[in-house]
């Protein structure tokens, strides 16, 4: 008798905590989502985001993430600017930096960038400036080249290159276009010697037959393409919010690095594990051809570490060329003690 008692007791109590234990667990589950938003690119250098999205990291970390998508790097931190979004993620620009001495936007954290052996950004030359001697990056020297727009990744782009080589940027003609498209007819037409174009731009004009692919940048000159960022005012007053944001997004980075980022010993891509999902995610988000992503996807960093040194010559660059307030201290443009750097 007194041994049944001791069992239902037993089983009572641990019905009991069990009970109390699931009852936890649902509370917790049903605790309402932070809502957050993030201002993107359909580009594959966003791809950690849109993984991140897919495979339900971020509700992982007790968030629900709207992704704003924007058609122009400079849109995305006029969106966090406004309120309109919490988080961005695209290429630094001199646009980017203005808002940054104003105390608008802050980086915490490395996106993309471009590195040796990440066939990410290109120098095309047309066929007639290939036939006439511009044979290498470093030949642009004297040559009109299209962008789309004064202070854009693609300035920078040159002003390293000629940082390199020994001359400035005023030893070339910048022809402003706006946009891609416009970049591409006006190669095409001979109105200009050479473009710097996106991977999947670049290869199809080598298909079309109307240039030649001089290089690329990640080899040439890398550097600190793109990063995440929010405002000041995000991270003072919503710094837990911002900490599950980075922990969701450190994860998507170490998922897209061992993907993606492997090389061989003779340098060609190595597929890793979660390639052909991870791939796919990132197809479905830019709405490309998984072939076509997979022939321009960018180095990230697994632990989303920034390099510093290329940030402050951006800002130093941009304040040579006048876009940017002389003012401005470089180091104050970020903030990574969330991303542990």
């Amino acid at each position: 008798m007194t041994l049944a008692r001791l069992t239902r007791r037993a089983l009572i109590a641990t019905t009991g905590a069990a009970f109390a234990a699931g009852t936890l667990m649902s509370a917790a589950l049903a605790q309402p989502l932070d809502k957050a938003t993030v201002g993107v690119l359909a580009l594959s250098s966003s791809g950690p985001i849109f993984i991140a999205k897919a495979k339900g990291y971020f509700e992982k970390e007790g968030l629900d993430v709207e992704l704003k998508m924007f058609t122009s790097a400079q849109q995305v931190p006029v969106a966090v600017t406004s309120g309109d979004a919490d988080f961005g993620v695209t290429g630094l620009t001199a646009g980017f930096y203005n808002l940054a001495s104003k105390g608008a936007v802050t980086i915490i954290a490395a996106q993309s960038r471009d590195e040796p052996g990440f066939p990410l950004s290109a120098y095309v030359a047309t066929n007639a400036a290939y036939d006439a001697g511009l044979k290498a990056p470093a030949d642009l020297k004297g040559k009109r080249i299209a962008i789309t727009t004064v202070g854009s990744t693609f300035h920078y782009m040159i002003g390293l290159l000629a940082q390199k080589h020994g001359f400035t940027v005023k030893d070339v003609t910048m022809v402003p276009l706006q946009d891609v498209p416009k970049m591409v007819a006006a190669f095409k037409g001979g109105q200009v010697d050479a473009v710097i174009a996106p991977s999947t731009v670049s290869r199809q004009l080598v298909a079309d037959g109307a240039g030649k692919i001089l290089g690329w940048v990640g080899d040439e000159t890398p550097w600190q393409l793109g990063a995440l960022f929010t405002s000041p005012k995000t991270m003072k007053d919503r710094r837990p919010l911002v900490e599950k944001f980075m922990r969701a997004y450190k994860t998507a980075l170490v998922e897209y690095h061992a993907a993606f980022n492997g090389k061989d010993a003779s340098g060609a891509p190595v597929k890793g594990p979660g390639y052909d999902e991870l791939l796919s995610i990132i197809a479905d988000a830019t709405k490309q051809k998984p072939d076509i992503v997979a022939a321009g996807l960018p180095y990230v960093d697994p632990q989303a570490r920034l390099l510093v040194d290329d940030i402050v010559n951006q800002v130093k660059f941009w304040q040579s060329e006048g876009q940017v307030d002389k003012a401005l201290d470089p180091k104050s443009v970020m903030d990574l003690s969330v991303a542990g750097q």
